[in-house]
């Protein structure tokens, strides 16, 4: 199995972050018309789509509603229907032009992350920025040992959560 690494991240990972002023990165990109600076690809009604300014791999877009609200109890049935329309359209076009094996579609709620391979490298400088942000962090490996090393380094004297996982059987790493 390759590793995903995406060393253009960094840029952005280690950048000075504005102080937080109550508007949101998406409600700033939501209220602008630079669609092109900010990697808008559709609006509908009720949401839009854009392209992650540093993804992971390539075709990492986002769907996201209009509305900033904390989870999908805040938002009416139209809006859910049309943040999952749009999500379809946007597989589609991905589907059309990428012809991925495959798709990997992520719900993020609230102020907690999961960043996996977040005990060293690139994932862990993400997982830091992220508390550092007050995020709480979700830190994940394959050895207890290395999960315990990070969460110390990331999170000194914070609770947080260990989820070792066992290594896949016949999968190479």
């Amino acid at each position: 199995m390759d590793s995903l690494h995406a060393p253009w991240r960094i840029e952005y990972i280690l950048a000075p972050k504005p102080p937080p002023n109550g508007v949101s990165l998406f409600t700033r990109i939501a209220q602008s018309s630079d669609d092109e600076a900010n990697h808008v690809l559709a609006r509908d009604r009720t949401c839009f789509a854009l392209l992650n300014t540093y993804p992971y791999t390539g075709g990492h877009l986002m769907v996201v509603p209009y509305r900033q609200v904390p989870d999908f109890n805040g938002l009416t049935d139209d809006e859910l229907r049309d943040l999952l329309l749009l999500t379809r359209r946007c597989q589609n076009a991905l589907a059309q032009v990428m012809k991925p094996d495959g798709f990997n579609v992520g719900i993020n709620l609230g102020k907690v992350a999961l960043v996996t391979g977040s005990t060293e490298g690139i994932g862990f400088a993400i997982a830091r920025g992220l508390h550092d942000a007050g995020a709480e962090v979700i830190i994940n490996g394959r050895t207890g040992q290395k999960v315990d090393a990070a969460v110390t380094r990331s999170a000194p004297g914070r609770a947080a959560m260990r989820s070792t996982l066992p290594a896949p059987t016949g999968v190479e790493h």
